[in-house]
């Protein structure tokens, strides 16, 4: 990888990119390509059923409690020998219309998107698998069964692009709409910015991770976490009629150990819960923190 395309994959200059189908390829075949083809596949799987072991398989996989039993040898078979079900859930809310004032960096749900339409792409495309899509604010807005194949996907792309943040956001009742509606064992993948009750965010990250492997993808603008703000400021809420002037150097103490504290939560939850944790900024290359994250996946599998 050359430091041009690392660059070229940086935010503001994917920005540029027209399209967001575009935006997926190149991110995906610039940093993930080159990983596993299949990364979304042997991690949290259910057991299926035995079946006789045959000269070739794996033996890792040998059942050797029944082996001692009966003395013949099985191989344990897991869901993961069929295919992968993803359902990739947007934050659509209005809290993820927020852009950094000073950089020239996308929106939380511009990230957001980008970040959803590279897995789709590397779901539905690359791994022949299939990819569903939820968008949800206060709560579900739109919802497109699992398939697979390149019309779906573009299907998936052209839903996203026309969607435009709005309303408050329901994450504990969209999570309880998509666990009931999915029936299959698969994968989840939220992305948001969680700005909602924390009681109703661990209540529906629990229900919908007793059926299925969930990663979370917290996306937050680098303003939101540095609160780089020097001059007396008007803070406006996005979704609440909130409105407030004040001095950043009298809140900044108080506000970044709140963002610390609740971080610091939010990854204890997901530990406790066996939840995949991938923290985001707005400012991150894209592309890095994918890879950087599905490489930690190979390297648990590999394990």
């Amino acid at each position: 990888m050359t430091s041009d395309s690392r660059t070229y994959l940086d935010p503001e200059v994917l920005d540029r990119i027209a399209g967001l189908e575009l935006k997926a390829r190149h991110i995906v075949e610039g940093y993930v390509s080159g990983l596993h083809r299949s990364p979304f596949r042997g991690f949290s799987v259910e057991f299926a059923e035995h079946r006789e072991y045959v000269p070739g398989d794996d033996i890792r996989f040998l059942d050797w409690k029944v082996f001692g039993k009966t003395d013949r040898l099985y191989i344990k078979r897991y869901e993961e020998e069929t295919n992968l079900e993803a359902n990739l859930v947007i934050d659509a809310s209005a809290s993820m219309q927020y852009t950094d004032r000073e950089d020239k960096l996308p929106s939380k749900f511009e990230y957001a998107c980008w970040a959803a339409a590279s897995l789709g792409y590397l779901i539905t495309m690359l791994q022949r698998d299939a990819a569903g899509l939820v968008l949800f604010d206060e709560q579900v807005r739109l919802a497109l069964p699992a398939k697979g194949g390149p019309g779906h996907f573009r299907n998936m792309v052209h839903e996203i692009e026309r969607a435009e943040p709005d309303q408050g956001t329901g994450i504990g009742r969209a999570l309880a709409e998509v666990s009931n509606a999915v029936r299959r064992r698969g994968l989840v993948i939220l992305f948001s910015d969680l700005m909602d009750d924390m009681r109703e965010v661990v209540k529906g990250l629990r229900q919908i991770r007793q059926r299925h492997e969930v990663l979370l993808f917290h996306v937050l603008a680098e303003d939101e976490l540095s609160f780089p703000f020097q001059r007396l400021t008007r803070f406006e809420g996005l979704e609440e009629e909130l409105k407030q002037v004040a001095d950043p150097a009298a809140l900044r103490e108080a506000y970044l150990a709140e963002v610390t504290g609740f971080r610091k939560r939010l990854r204890r939850i997901c530990t406790q819960n066996h939840i995949d944790l991938i923290e985001m900024s707005t400012a991150d290359s894209l592309g890095v923190v994918l890879a950087a994250y599905l490489a930690r996946r190979a390297a648990r599998r590999k394990a």
